[in-house]
């Protein structure tokens, strides 16, 4: 069967056309977790669930997995069995072998559900993922969860205010998409602590301010403001915002990490428009879906920098990466060095 979307999904679950083997997987950890459980529920029905209802995980031996499969059902024309983050990568092939052939040779009766709340893999670069992916779309049905691109997130936070009573503008989700960033269960999160608070202050609408006073930002946003403060030369502003990093003990890897990502948006965004189009064309050269947002950001932010300067910028955030896996340097020291000169690049710029 070939790969299916969620919706297709939702709509086998809903027919009860559940047999077979599943796998349910993608960027999207909630829908992964919603659609999985869903589906896990209606395969094993609720006679006797401690017989029809069998939950396995990566550390399970394949031999228990396979004799579950292959025993019927206890007074019930359907079980389940499923295993939560098999990792191909971790198998040997004998094991993989046994694996394919339990797809194989398991009875109709058992729904087998391979679902990955926590584990990603990228199949492009793995070919023992490559051939699990193309056994399971040859045996069953196949759906990725990815992430929502940004309108689809903003439907969904006008929807799940709108259960909750209360109401969100465009201006104020945006907001709150830059904080929270694009994960559907701290969204959700974020949205009933915003909901309970505006109630409790006998409002209704979720206002930009309240956002400001009660989202946390992530650290990737921290870290957006900190190349924003660094490309305009904001001495004080990108120290206390580094000061504030390491407060929250972020490790110094994903600091840099993030700014790079930071700095690799303007860079994008910088030749889109020096070649005449526009900054949304960046987005063909990675994964923006969801994430809009920070293509606008590196237009504003990146405004009268030079190509010159964010490869100079780039180079050193390179160098930071490589001080902190393999030098003995204390890693803030690190960490300050690389800040002073991405403030010192800027500042030759303006010069």
């Amino acid at each position: 069967m070939p790969e299916i979307d969620e919706n297709g999904l939702k709509k086998q679950i809903a027919s009860g056309e559940l047999g077979g083997l599943f796998v349910v997987a993608g960027q999207e950890k909630y829908m992964v977790k919603r659609l999985a459980r869903q589906l896990m529920k209606r395969a094993a029905g609720e006679a006797f669930p401690e017989f029809n209802d069998q939950a396995f995980t990566d550390e399970s031996a394949l031999d228990s997995i396979g004799d579950a499969a292959q025993a019927l059902p206890f007074f019930s024309d359907r079980k389940c069995v499923s295993v939560a983050d098999f990792d191909v990568e971790t198998k040997n092939s004998q094991d993989l072998d046994k694996l394919y052939e339990l797809w194989e040779l398991s009875p109709e009766s058992t729904t087998l559900v391979f679902w990955y709340p926590t584990l990603d893999f990228d199949a492009k670069r793995s070919a023992k993922w490559r051939k699990f992916l193309k056994q399971a779309q040859e045996q069953g049905t196949v759906v990725f969860c990815e992430h929502r691109s940004q309108q689809e997130l903003l439907r969904f936070l006008a929807r799940e205010v709108e259960k909750a009573g209360c109401v969100l503008s465009r201006p104020s989700g945006l907001k709150l998409l830059e904080y929270a960033g694009q994960d559907l269960t701290a969204l959700r999160n974020e949205l009933e602590k915003l909901c309970s608070y505006a109630l409790g202050q006998g409002e209704t609408e979720i206002t930009g301010q309240m956002i400001e006073e009660l989202v946390a930002k992530s650290m990737e946003t921290t870290v957006f403001l900190m190349a924003k403060a660094l490309v305009g030369g904001e001495y004080e502003t990108a120290y206390s915002l580094l000061d504030a990093l390491f407060y929250q003990r972020e490790e110094p890897i994903a600091i840099v990490g993030a700014l790079g990502a930071s700095y690799l948006d303007m860079y994008r965004v910088r030749a889109a428009l020096e070649s005449g189009q526009t900054y949304e064309a960046a987005a063909q050269y990675g994964d923006y879906k969801g994430k809009d947002f920070r293509l606008r950001n590196a237009q504003r932010n990146g405004r009268g920098v030079s190509q010159q300067v964010l490869r100079e910028s780039l180079h050193l955030l390179l160098d930071a990466d490589l001080a902190l896996k393999g030098s003995r340097l204390d890693q803030r020291i690190i960490l300050d060095e690389l800040v002073a000169k991405l403030l010192l690049a800027a500042r030759r710029e303006r010069v």
